[in-house]
């Protein structure tokens, strides 16, 4: 697949994302592919134009792909390492634009997640 059909995927990732209007959230390239970083702090990006890798606590890594085994998996070279792989056509925008905000979450310095913060 071509850098320009992978960007073409990409949109769908990239439009759920700015919806989500997370500060310092932007669009790069890791790996020769497009991402997804807080800052410089690599939160996802496209591994082929079918599957998505995005951080993922290693302890949710298992009940994910018990329970939605369609969506999650991972292959040996993300075992032991804080990333899932998600297969796009599998999932639907609500549960990937979740996925995305956890990343975030689990990346973002208070002083950033204060931002996104309900105001009491």
């Amino acid at each position: 697949m071509t850098e320009v059909s992978l960007n073409t995927v990409f949109v769908r990732i990239w439009d759920l994302a700015q919806a989500l209007n997370l500060p310092e959230l932007n669009q790069s390239t890791t790996h020769g592919t497009p991402s997804l970083k807080l800052k410089s702090a690599f939160l996802g990006r496209l591994k082929d134009a079918d599957t998505f890798a995005i951080h993922c606590p290693l302890e949710e890594k298992p009940l994910l792909m018990e329970s939605a085994p369609d969506i999650y998996f991972e292959t040996d070279h993300y075992k032991g390492w804080p990333y899932i792989l998600i297969h796009l056509d599998a999932i639907a925008d609500a549960e990937l634009s979740h996925r995305i905000k956890l990343a975030w979450l689990a990346k973002a310095p208070a002083k950033l997640k204060k931002l996104i913060e309900p105001k009491a």
